[in-house]
């Protein structure tokens, strides 16, 4: 598989094409090269043709990164150019007495905000906003940017301080691999997509050296684990343990060569991404030692095998379904491998048990085929996204540092590109809705701010028309009435509510909303948002249901009986609570729903952000096919407020 890495120019211009140069040089009034013009703002005139052009003409000649105003663009080569990563080019920008006369690069956002914090200038604490669509480069170019942190924020000070530093450097860099290996996959449109959103606070002490780090991550896609849509995988991490297990563990973890899982698709792939041995010796740096490994795998397995469990109809509804074909080998093979009673997690899927009325009547009732799938997948959900949660935490208590040995930090966010796919659902309105956030902190950061300087202080200025996604941000979050608001709504009431049902709602309360659209030839209820990068048409089927995440409180009791290890930890009994069943009509709890949650940590994100000196790279990815020297102006989000948030002509 090609690396998704950026550089800037390795000099070699062979590809880029003498009429391409001819034609871009007529375009500049035989000025600059266009390869050689490092700044967007330069390119005369500015329009959206013009600055396409001049990006294709860098890119073809293998310069991959671009200044436009204050932002850095960064265009994903599709292939490795490994000497633009060295130490010796971090300690070159790091050393230069003016970073940005150097040629455009990653390594200049990282000396620069470096530089912020040592001048103690308000406010002092930096921030990397990293953007641009899924498979352009955003993880990649966070990696760099923190091994360049690494380089020139490490400790000079004692052989055995710096011993210690080291240690806290590796420790940030290895966690890299670990929440790689358990939070991405292979979607359509990259071969290693970020599915979830992380926050890394780089912890500097007095003397601006490295200290220590903490990761905030938001909206991990845990459906992943039980639904693959078609051509895509499931996260790596199951693909290392399949293809990379020992004989041994092979046999310990039931996971015998050419065995088939219906959560494994495509496991004949070779991807870089399935180096189990990189995420196995990255998890020993960060203290999980090798037994508390095995147990993380092997649980892992047992989800796998989870998945083969299948259920007929039974065709009576006061009988549980029958489990399908070697279904009953699966069930007792994936309780075995987590550490539960099979009987006891057969029954969990199959049986409701309901209390109802003031005298907490208890009564249990048969699952219909559905019901059984849907509580499956839930319990395998439930356990991925708590060992998430606990890697997180286990990855924070190794590298954060103590509250007095730290006095500023640079934080570094990169979150799911925007995302626009066949089927789009609860998933992807949250990560576009939080692009949709982020493109408004840029725009009102710079712009907005930039322009109404200016006017204040009556200086000659010619007003920008830059694109303002407020009206779209209405009506995703807008009160009192939104999309979201209306799904909220939805899972208060608690009733049955069909998808033709919500896509009617939404369209009679924001009918005539400009940013709102409809697809009259979709087979099936659905809406559309014109977000900033594009329209996306969201399907209305599973959103009640996706944003209230119920989990039967049958499935936690489970877990909390088994005798794994690992899920005790995970599922620490409550002796306060004695009554697993579900509850039901007055009874169930207000629901806090998926929406609400993601909102609020967004919130807390931008407040932090706005507490911060930000610094932009949109990362831009030159074409679909994920091939280098291939630059198509045609593809992806290329509207000028990817570049700048404003209208180009």
């Amino acid at each position: 598989m090609l690396q998704q890495v950026n550089g800037h120019g390795s000099g070699s211009a062979a590809h880029s094409g003498e009429s391409l140069r001819e034609d871009l040089k007529e375009l500049l009034g035989g000025e600059v090269p266009p390869q050689q013009l490092n700044d967007l703002t330069k390119v005369n005139p500015v329009t959206l043709e013009t600055v396409l052009r001049c990006l294709q003409a860098r890119y073809m000649a293998d310069t991959f990164y671009t200044n436009a105003g204050c932002t850095l663009v960064a265009m994903n080569p599709f292939k490795p150019v490994p000497q633009l990563y060295s130490p010796e080019l971090m300690r070159e920008y790091h050393a230069a007495s003016q970073p940005q006369t150097l040629k455009p690069h990653i390594f200049t956002v990282g000396e620069q905000t470096y530089r912020n914090v040592k001048s103690l200038i308000e406010p002092v604490n930096q921030s990397v906003v990293v953007s641009g669509e899924s498979g352009a480069g955003k993880t990649w170019t966070s990696r760099c940017l923190m091994k360049f942190y690494a380089v020139v924020a490490a400790s000079p000070m004692s052989w055995e301080s710096h011993k210690v530093a080291e240690r806290i450097e590796q420790r940030i860099l290895n966690s890299n691999p670990v929440m790689e290996a358990f939070g991405n996959a292979c979607t359509l449109r990259n071969s290693n997509s970020s599915r979830f959103g992380k926050f890394i606070q780089l912890q500097l002490n007095g003397a601006q050296q490295m200290t220590g780090a903490a990761v905030q991550t938001y909206l991990l896609e845990k459906t992943r684990v039980a639904c693959q849509a078609p051509s895509e995988r499931n996260f790596h991490i199951f693909y290392q343990i399949y293809k990379g297990a020992h004989a041994e563990e092979r046999v310990r973890w039931r996971l015998p060569e050419g065995a088939a899982f219906s959560w494994l698709p495509h496991p004949e792939r070779t991807l870089e991404e399935d180096c189990f041995e990189v995420t196995r010796e990255a998890m020993l740096h960060l203290g999980i030692d090798a037994p508390t490994q095995n147990n993380i795998f092997q649980a892992l397995a047992g989800l796998l095998h989870l998945g083969n469990t299948r259920f007929a109809d039974s065709g009576n509804e006061a009988q549980p379904c029958p489990l399908v074909d070697d279904a009953q080998c699966s069930v007792g093979t994936s309780a075995l491998l987590l550490g539960l009673p099979e009987d006891h997690l057969l029954e969990t899927l199959q049986i409701r048990t309901i209390r109802a009325g003031r005298g907490q009547q208890v009564f249990q009732k048969p699952c219909s085929q559905a019901e059984c799938n849907t509580r499956r997948d839930c319990l395998a959900k439930l356990v991925y996204a708590r060992l998430f949660d606990w890697l997180v935490s286990v990855i924070n208590s190794s590298i954060c540092a103590a509250p007095d040995s730290w006095t500023t930090f640079i934080g570094l966010l990169d979150v799911y590109g925007f995302e626009s796919f066949p089927n789009n659902s609860l998933e992807q309105l949250c990560i576009n809705y939080a692009n949709e956030k982020l493109q408004q902190h840029f725009v009102a950061h710079y712009l907005r701010a930039q322009q109404e300087e200016y006017a204040m202080e009556g200086l000659a200025w010619s007003f920008v028309s830059y694109q303002d996604n407020q009206p779209c941000l209405d009506l995703i979050e807008g009160s009192p009435v939104s999309i979201c608001s209306l799904i909220n709504e939805e899972c208060r009431l608690n009733r049955p509510s069909s998808a033709a049902q919500l896509q009617t709602r939404i369209e009679s309360a924001l009918t005539g909303h400009p940013r709102l659209g409809r697809d009259r030839l979709s087979p099936e209820p659905s809406f559309i948002v014109l977000h900033y990068a594009g329209p996306v048409r969201y399907r209305t089927a599973g959103l009640v249901e996706k944003n209230k995440d119920p989990v039967p409180p049958e499935l936690t009791s489970l877990l909390q009986q088994s005798q794994d290890p690992l899920l005790k930890v995970l599922f620490p009994a409550d002796p306060e609570d004695k009554s697993p069943e579900e509850p039901s009509g007055q009874n169930r709890a207000p629901v806090l729903t998926v929406v609400s949650k993601f909102k609020a940590s967004l919130e807390q994100l931008l407040q932090v952000l706005h507490g911060t000196t930000p610094h932009y790279i949109r990362c831009i990815k030159p074409n679909s096919q994920a091939q280098a020297q291939i630059f198509h102006r045609e593809e992806g989000p290329w509207p000028g407020s990817l570049l700048y948030g404003k209208d180009l002509g």
